[in-house]
């Protein structure tokens, strides 16, 4: 039988968790600010222009 494997060292772990929380950090900065989209977008559906109709309202 094999014995069992050694844990990590806390330094690894302390590492691993920071670069983890790091690049979650960076994703989201990314998607919020830096993600290319078109200017003044709508933030709410009540912002969007009315789509025309030809049906009447009554």
């Amino acid at each position: 039988m094999n014995p069992p494997p050694e844990p990590l060292p806390d330094r690894v772990v302390i590492l691993g968790l920071l670069a983890t929380l790091m690049l979650c950090f960076a994703l989201v900065f990314w998607s919020v600010r830096l993600a290319p989209g078109p200017e003044n977008r709508p933030l709410q559906w009540r912002e969007l222009p009315a789509a025309p109709s030809n049906r009447p309202l009554i």
